[in-house]
């Protein structure tokens, strides 16, 4: 399968067919700005359907809460999922971040991409048998 990457100036995203996957530059500060552009990006690649953000932390860079509720207005983003190998950034994910994030039960964080992938998956599936 093709998927398209888009480069940005503080990193890259990957577009799948319900998700986005975003590595972000080493050392940036990923704040509501850079967010809104992820989001944009969301809305405008899935037109209001549901779909999951898959945040694959690769690299080391700060995080602004608030990011998680903003994103937390958009009602066709239904999922956020967090990847890092390393122990205090899952943390750190898990305990602050989730936090921000008005439904906690559609925030995870995992150690590998392919069971981050497989979870929001699965999340997509519930949330529009759901709604049917």
């Amino acid at each position: 399968m093709n998927y398209t990457t888009i480069e940005l100036d503080f990193g890259s995203v990957i577009i799948h067919e319900d998700f986005l996957i975003a590595v972000m530059n080493e050392g940036i500060v990923f704040d509501v700005s850079k967010n809104e552009k992820l989001l944009e990006i969301g809305t405008e690649v899935f037109q209001g359907k549901p779909y999951a953000y898959i945040s694959n932390r690769i690299n080391s860079y700060a995080v602004d809460p608030m990011v998680y509720k903003q994103s937390a207005k958009f009602q066709n983003l239904k999922v956020i999922a967090v990847v890092s190998a390393n122990d205090m950034t899952r943390t750190l994910a898990s305990t602050v971040e989730k936090e921000f994030y008005t439904d906690a039960n559609a925030f995870q964080v995992f150690t590998q991409l392919d069971d981050a992938i497989s979870w929001v998956n699965e999340k997509l599936l519930q949330s529009a048998n759901h709604s049917t």
